[in-house]
């Protein structure tokens, strides 16, 4: 019959001994502990004893591992640290996430397709940060996000394809009827213009009419491509979308694509991260479920 583990000193001693050489004061391990000095003060005592060896010396205002403290401690926190891997192991993985996209992402693409997300994973809790800042996997507590730019995104990232960034011009239907197709003649100089904070309309006028200057009537900014497709669907003006942000609008006759031309600028948008994923059941099936539902926008995908 194999052996017993052999009796080991207190397991509270040794978790109040590691909490006190992390701040070689008393006072503050038993606030972290939520203890007394005097108790913590009797645990260091009680385990010395218990080992027959001094752990700390005791200096007027802190305290001093001793040579054998300074062992001990290493081998205590390992040894703690493989109980709460033990334990995490025995715990069933959280399913939730977060995913980080910008707010024209999750207001024209991500939000319109929840309840198909929902019916097909309905035990993951999706958390949807939206900000046009770039989430931090670390700090922000982020497992996913959906970037615009050209990989690679940062050491340590996996990043997929998402979409192919392709620029469109979009307007009302009611607005094309009353003004006149803007490919038509000059008709154009009578639009609002539309912009968002990526200023393409002149990129993409030169690309639509490359050998004749022109300009819209006015122009109106915004600063979320999500308010200027809005816009344009209350018929205030044209508008420059990415074409999978207004596909639902062009399907339902919201919006017209009003001249041929598709602009690329070289940035695309990206399914990112981390290589070692905090919650990798979770984050498999939130890629999985967005590769199925753009794999039709893609030439790439089969």
């Amino acid at each position: 019959m194999a052996e017993g583990i052999r009796r080991l000193p207190s397991l509270n001693g040794l978790r109040v001994f590691e909490v006190v050489t992390r701040h070689l004061n008393f006072r503050l391990a038993a606030e972290e502990i939520g203890v007394t000095q005097g108790a913590v003060a009797q645990q260091i005592r009680g385990l010395e004893a218990e080992l027959g060896l001094k752990l700390f010396d005791r200096l007027p205002r802190t305290l001093s591992l001793t040579e054998a403290g300074q062992s001990y401690v290493t081998n205590i926190r390992r040894a703690f640290e493989l109980i709460s891997e033990a334990t995490e192991t025995l715990k069933p993985e959280p399913l939730h996430l977060t995913i980080s996209v910008t707010p024209t992402f999750a207001s024209k693409w991500l939000i319109p397709r929840l309840p198909d997300f929902t019916a097909t994973h309905p035990n993951i809790d999706l958390r949807i940060l939206a900000s046009d800042r770039i989430a931090n996997f670390q700090t922000d507590a982020v497992d996913l996000a959906v970037r615009h730019g050209r990989p690679p995104f940062g050491p340590n990232l996996n990043a997929e394809l998402l979409f192919n960034h392709i620029i469109i011009a979009v307007g009302s239907p009611l607005l094309v009827e009353k003004l006149g197709r803007p490919s038509q003649g000059d008709n154009l100089a009578h639009y609002p213009l539309l912009h968002d904070g990526h200023d393409l309309w002149p990129q993409f006028l030169e690309l639509a009419f490359p050998h004749t200057p022109l300009a819209g009537a006015k122009n109106i900014r915004f600063n979320q491509t999500s308010l200027a497709i809005e816009a344009a669907i209350a018929g205030q003006g044209l508008a420059l979308t990415s074409t999978f942000f207004v596909e639902d609008d062009l399907a339902a006759g919201r919006l017209l694509r009003v001249l041929p031309t598709e602009l690329t600028v070289g940035t695309d948008f990206y399914v990112v991260s981390p290589r070692k994923p905090r919650h990798p059941a979770s984050v498999a099936a939130v890629r999985n479920w967005l590769a199925r539902q753009t794999c039709g926008n893609r030439p790439d995908c089969v």
